[in-house]
């Protein structure tokens, strides 16, 4: 993300001028923006014709300026795009406002943001900002007979592909050099500036020694670590390891998967921790939260209103941080995250028990 101006708008609301450098950071605002707020933006749009005012609908799109009161936010994975709805509130051609617009915000396309933002959202959009030249990372688990590839994203991993090749004897058994060229030939089509390969016993180590010398452009960025498994398990215990973090500091996973882990350790332990709202609501009033965790799809919904809380997130934010608290927001596409939503969405490391 860059930062490309601030300043003041209307009303008291802030006015940030971004710009979205990766799908990330798509994924970032998404989480940021909400109803009511005001974004303005290039966009193109089929105009109202002078002589009878119906829609053009053909012919070519007429390039402004607009601004929309948002309605409504969606974050288009498979698409690369953020979509921005709502009303048109100021725009270079007068006679459009009042009409509903879509902006579909895509990398590089700046925007400007006005609204009250809340420390958190700031908070997110500065650790986008920091995290633009962080490395891409691909983790690689290999085990006998299968491979898969995921790719590392803020707002969780994606498994980018997998190979299957029966390797040992049998019929349908194939040479274990098959399996490592595929698995070579996608991480040098993918291109990551780091990657982790891993998965138990002595395959990975075979198939780092065929990558180091049939794709050599590649072994220098290869770090192996030793797992359990391959797949979505590998793919967790390397995160929970650290190996990430040793390449792409500013991901959030590795520490959302460390705290998880922290959290459900201490629930085991009947320790320091607690978890469902009003619980933890208590907590940060007693000022005894050192980390609250919550999930930022049930964050943006109770500050939307469409939540069933019976208190206001925003106290339990605001309460946690003014007594010395630190708040952490999970992303809800990974597994860390959909564990705490299973906890309520809502849970704290805590300075010493309640109870």
């Amino acid at each position: 993300m860059r930062i490309d101006s601030r300043g003041r708008g209307e009303e008291g609301r802030e006015r940030l001028t971004v710009t979205p450098e990766t799908t990330d950071d798509l994924w970032h605002l998404s989480h940021v923006l909400e109803p009511g707020d005001h974004v303005e933006a290039d966009t193109t749009r089929r105009v109202t014709r002078n002589d009878d005012q119906l829609r053009d609908k053909g012919g070519e799109r007429e390039h402004m300026r607009v601004t929309i009161e948002v309605e409504d936010v969606e974050f288009a994975r498979f698409a690369n795009r953020l979509r921005v709805g709502g009303v048109i509130v100021g725009c270079s051609r007068e006679d459009e406002i009042g009409h509903h617009h879509t902006l579909n915000v895509e990398e590089r396309s700046e925007l400007t943001v006005e609204k009250h933002f809340k420390p958190d959202q700031i908070e997110r959009i500065e650790e986008a900002e920091e995290a633009t030249g962080a490395p891409d990372v691909a983790i690689a688990t290999v085990e006998e007979g299968a491979a898969f590839i995921h790719t590392v994203q803020q707002y969780g991993t994606e498994e980018y592909a997998s190979f299957t090749k029966p390797t040992g004897k049998g019929e349908f058994s194939r040479p274990r050099d098959e399996l490592f060229d595929e698995l070579g030939s996608a991480l040098s089509h993918l291109d990551p500036e780091a990657i982790i390969l891993a998965g138990p016993g002595f395959t990975k180590n075979d198939a780092n020694d065929y990558i180091d010398e049939h794709y050599r452009d590649l072994s220098d960025r290869v770090t192996v670590v030793n797992t359990s498994a391959a797949g979505d398990r590998g793919v967790h215990e390397v995160l929970k390891r650290g190996a990430v973090d040793e390449v792409q500091r500013e991901t959030r996973i590795a520490r959302e998967a460390e705290l998880i882990d922290e959290l459900t350790g201490r629930m085991a332990e009947g320790a320091k921790a607690t978890y469902g709202v009003n619980e933890t609501m208590e907590a940060a009033e007693f000022g005894a939260i050192e980390t609250l965790l919550i999930v930022d799809e049930r964050l943006r919904a109770e500050r939307q209103g469409e939540g069933d809380w019976d208190i206001d997130v925003n106290d339990l934010v605001e309460t946690a941080e003014q007594k010395g608290g630190d708040v952490v927001v999970f992303s809800q596409e990974f597994a860390p995250g959909q564990q705490l939503k299973n906890l309520g969405g809502v849970a704290a490391l805590l300075r010493y028990r309640l109870q």
